[in-house]
């Protein structure tokens, strides 16, 4: 998908990528050709993690702060490594992973992290590792929500539009602003981003102060830290904003992967209808989110939910039973 040709095998069993986002996507699509991951499983993503992919090799990778290693990657033996990006791949790094991994084929990949724009990364990936049908089934269950979304939030005025705060990092004050990839889905579903700060490119999380929060009063706050999620109600320092006086802080779900950020790609898909109830419950009320979670689990993270562990997942993000 970069101005550049390359030849890969025919058959393909042996797939390793240079980030995570590039990672969630081949596991999502066909994980027993996944070759290894870029960092350990945590003991949260274990938890809907079938058992033969939770001892993949760890090979690390190149993102956020990471700087990978070539040796480690190569130790695994792939058929190919993918190079992806948050927007366009940068042709020069293609080039030079290439030369560096000799004869392995490196393909790039751009648009991986973006919901908005994946769906022709998700067909690319369909077709080089020869699983079509899957793909073509994610790239519908994605534009499902994606036109939902657009229809909805096109319809709620500004002035109506809820205020929302990301709350990242284990004190809940780092954060991302509208157009930021790592709070995009806000933005996707017609939510007002507070964040007044400075977007910043690449791995994010701008840091805020308490007095800034305050000052911009969201109705709802979204994190993905269980540490800050299980002590914001019972902080005096944020026990007069509105979102947690009214009890509208939410965490995202974490497992296999997190549904709304970090990495941001094609594992927040699921996080879509998600937010969606999150934040406007009554006007995204007829989406079913219980009966589409299952569905997603078992398509794309390979994995059966049991009905109770569906409404597990989904009370401990903060929803009432009454709005999934």
């Amino acid at each position: 998908m970069v101005d550049r040709t390359v030849t890969v095998p025919s058959s393909v069993d042996n797939v390793v990528a240079t980030s995570p986002p590039m990672t969630t996507m081949v596991y999502m699509l066909a994980p027993d050709k996944l070759g290894g991951i870029n960092y350990q499983w945590t003991d949260i993503e274990k938890e809907y993690v079938d058992s033969k992919y939770l001892n993949l090799p760890v090979i690390g990778g190149w993102f956020g702060r990471q700087d990978g290693s070539y040796e480690q990657i190569m130790a695994v033996d792939p058929d190919l490594v993918i190079e992806g990006a948050m927007g366009d791949v940068d042709l020069a790094t293609v080039n030079e992973r290439q030369t560096k991994f000799g004869t392995i084929p490196v393909v790039g990949v751009t648009d991986n992290s973006d919901v908005t724009k994946i769906t022709p990364s998700i067909e690319f990936m369909g077709k080089l590792l020869g699983v079509e049908d899957k793909a073509n089934k994610l790239i519908d269950f994605t534009n499902k929500y994606l036109d939902k979304t657009e229809k909805v939030s096109s319809s709620i005025p500004d002035s109506e539009k809820k205020k929302v705060y990301y709350a990242e990092g284990d004190e809940g004050l780092q954060t991302d602003p509208s157009g930021s990839l790592h709070a995009q889905l806000i933005d996707i579903v017609g939510g007002k981003n507070v964040a007044d700060v400075q977007l910043q490119e690449g791995v994010g999380q701008v840091d805020v102060s308490i007095e800034q929060v305050i000052k911009w009063n969201p109705e709802v706050i979204i994190t993905t830290s269980p540490d800050f999620y299980a002590k914001v109600y019972n902080d005096s320092k944020w026990s007069n904003i509105d979102a947690v006086k009214n009890k509208q802080v939410y965490l995202s779900p974490q497992s296999p992967f997190k549904w709304f950020d970090r990495p941001p790609g094609a594992n927040i898909i699921i996080g879509i209808p998600w937010t969606a109830k999150v934040i406007y419950p009554d006007k995204y009320s007829d989406i079913d989110l219980k009966s589409e979670v299952k569905m997603f689990y078992k398509e794309f993270y390979h994995y059966d939910l049991s009905d109770q562990d569906v409404i597990n997942i989904l009370k401990s993000s903060g929803l009432k039973e009454e709005n999934m």
